[in-house]
């Protein structure tokens, strides 16, 4: 099967709100077995979205599409459905019943425009919706299949799982499995050209590389009659890539670095604190977005002027006279400072220039990132290889991150 995923929206047009549903969709999808050709977004115009339905139907047989559901003039995807398919709209009872029922259980008294939420296609088959106003629907002439979905993904999300889902799968004539596997410490095409015997003998399974800030990701995927062949097909090609490119990858199931240092703090009982300069919190905020950050993490300093190096870390003024802020001293002192403030068992220090300007003769991008592990400090300089103040401090919490991830791995 092949599918367009349809979004309908102008405000996704102009920028007001970011695309999620598309992304869920094609991942979802793609497990299911089911190959996205397009993302197609077009306004909340008639004439548009006859055009984009007729040209999705050239080479799909399956139509994903949400938004455009709403009780307003502008929301015009079921006419627009309608008269493409070359069905009239019909009114539900019972769909207004309960919609009716919803603005009731919110205190609310619903509006005469919100009937139009229960018009549909004829033919159609009601998607329910619990978790809002707008159900969705699946309509077929039998050889072009469309899912309407409503665009909130708080609604789109369990609609598409609870009811799109396992019609797909009930149709589904082979199964897709794969793996996105991550690695730091290597590029793209490095990744690539080491991998390329595999790559260019590849009928299935299959293996693609992307490009993500800081780091690689690829995935692995295969499509058989059953789902232990696509699994057992992706792991056989799995074992030459690990006896290929092993050492660079960190994650073999999508998640993050920062994903899995947390996930080890919490297996190991570790507690981890931090000291800033040039990313002025940017680290400890990426630790406590993460939930259940509370449990490993003990506190974050930022210290950046000399004044609270020397108050906050004990940095000498020696060492600050004689090697400037910006230096590896500066970030070992850092870093000591901080275990004897925090008494944790991991800590990490970074200071350096995130520009726009030289500072103290040290050139932009450059800076220190000191780990104590232990008793034992390790202090590495890094370059960012772009004068861009932002690109700058979060490639110095990757870094971060990264000498962290490589410091637990030390750790039985």
């Amino acid at each position: 099967m092949k599918a367009t995923i349809l979004t309908i929206g102008t405000e996704i047009l102009f920028g007001s709100i970011v695309n999620t549903n598309a992304v869920f969709l094609s991942r979802r999808l793609n497990e299911l077995g089911v190959d996205v050709l397009r993302h197609v977004t077009v306004g909340d115009n008639r004439g548009r979205l006859l055009k984009a339905l007729g040209q999705a139907y050239e080479d799909c047989d399956i139509v994903i599409s949400t938004g455009g559901l709403g009780p307003t003039e502008d929301d015009l995807t079921k006419e627009t459905i309608s008269e493409f398919f070359g069905r009239k709209l019909q009114e539900h009872p019972e769909e207004l019943e309960i919609i009716r029922n919803w603005f009731e259980s919110q205190g609310r008294v619903m509006a005469q425009n919100n009937v139009k939420q229960a018009w549909f296609p004829e033919g159609s088959e009601i998607l329910p919706n619990p978790n809002g106003t707008a159900p969705g629907f699946y309509l077929t002439d039998g050889k072009r299949h469309i899912y309407v979905l409503p665009g909130p993904p708080r609604e789109n999300v369990p609609m598409f799982d609870d009811h799109v889902a396992p019609r797909l799968s009930a149709h589904e004539d082979g199964y897709l499995f794969y793996k996105i596997i991550r690695t730091t410490g290597i590029g793209e095409s490095d990744l690539e050209t080491r991998l390329i015997d595999l790559i260019d003998g590849q009928t299935d399974p299959t293996i693609a590389t992307y490009a993500k800030p800081f780091e690689c990701t690829f995935r692995v995927a295969s499509k058989r009659p059953t789902l232990k062949e696509a699994q057992d097909a992706v792991e056989e090609c799995m074992v030459r890539i690990r006896a290929i490119v092993g050492d660079f990858i960190y994650s073999e199931d999508n998640k993050d670095l920062l994903e899995i240092v947390m996930e080890k703090l919490k297996e190991k009982g570790i507690k981890i604190a931090c000291a800033e300069s040039m990313t002025g919190g940017m680290f400890a905020k990426m630790i406590t977005d993460v939930p259940g950050a509370s449990k490993v993490f003990s506190r974050g300093i930022v210290t950046y002027s000399n004044e609270a190096k020397m108050s906050e870390l004990y940095v000498k003024p020696e060492t600050l006279e004689k090697y400037g802020a910006i230096s590896p001293q500066t970030a070992e002192e850092m870093v000591r400072g901080l275990s004897i403030n925090s008494g944790c068992r991991i800590c990490v220090a970074v200071t350096g220039n995130a520009g726009p300007d030289a500072d103290e003769g040290k050139p932009v991008g450059q800076f220190f990132v000191g780990l104590m592990s232990g008793s034992e400090v390790t202090v590495k300089e890094f370059r960012a290889s772009r004068n861009n103040r932002n690109y700058i401090r979060e490639f110095a919490c990757y870094q971060m991150v990264k000498m962290v991830h490589n410091a637990l791995r030390g750790i039985d």
